[in-house]
């Protein structure tokens, strides 16, 4: 179980758990999450000057290509979190980013989302190099984290240590 700590990264969404969003085991279901971190997503976005009255006006944006999502410790009705954000690494077109959700009452990490997004030029629907002001913001936010720890649930893989089975096995019992 998480245990309460110093939040990581710069916060950039609050929100409470929904009555729609509690699941059949009485928990917030996997997909509000997700929702949750993009919401964060997209305030981190604004801290970027990327509105939806920039998309408008540029038809520029970007499109998530990869996520990966860890759930740590539950959340309940009504209770209220926060999210972080770090950026781990960017180039001339994409952003590789680290989410925290942490519970707002106790400082508990709950879950955390890594993302690969792409910069777009919706245009041409095709992965085009970051604009100078956008990329000027980013270099900013990201200079301000220069010396952070790597978040260890960055870049993990998802494995059973020791599996009955695996797609590289034949199938007992199919012969």
């Amino acid at each position: 179980m998480a245990t309460p700590g110093r939040a990581t990264g710069i916060e950039v969404y609050r929100g409470r758990v929904e009555p729609g969003w509690i699941d059949v085991n009485q928990h917030m279901n996997v997909a509000y999450y997700v929702l949750a971190f993009d919401l964060g997503v997209d305030a981190l976005w604004s801290r970027f000057g990327i509105t939806a009255e920039w998309i408008a006006a540029t038809q520029g944006s970007t499109f998530a290509v990869e996520a990966h999502v860890t759930y740590q410790a539950e959340l309940n009705l009504d209770d209220e979190f926060f999210v972080t954000s770090e950026i781990l690494a960017f180039d001339a077109k994409r952003i590789h980013q680290f989410q925290r959700m942490y519970r707002a009452s106790d400082g508990v990490l709950v879950a955390s989302c890594e993302w690969m997004n792409l910069f777009v030029d919706l245009s041409i629907r095709k992965v085009a190099e970051w604009p100078a002001d956008v990329l000027a913001r980013i270099r900013a936010i990201a200079k301000a984290q220069c010396g952070s720890e790597w978040p260890p649930e960055a870049g993990r893989r998802m494995a059973v240590r020791e599996p009955y089975f695996t797609l590289h096995d034949e199938y007992p019992g199919s012969r």
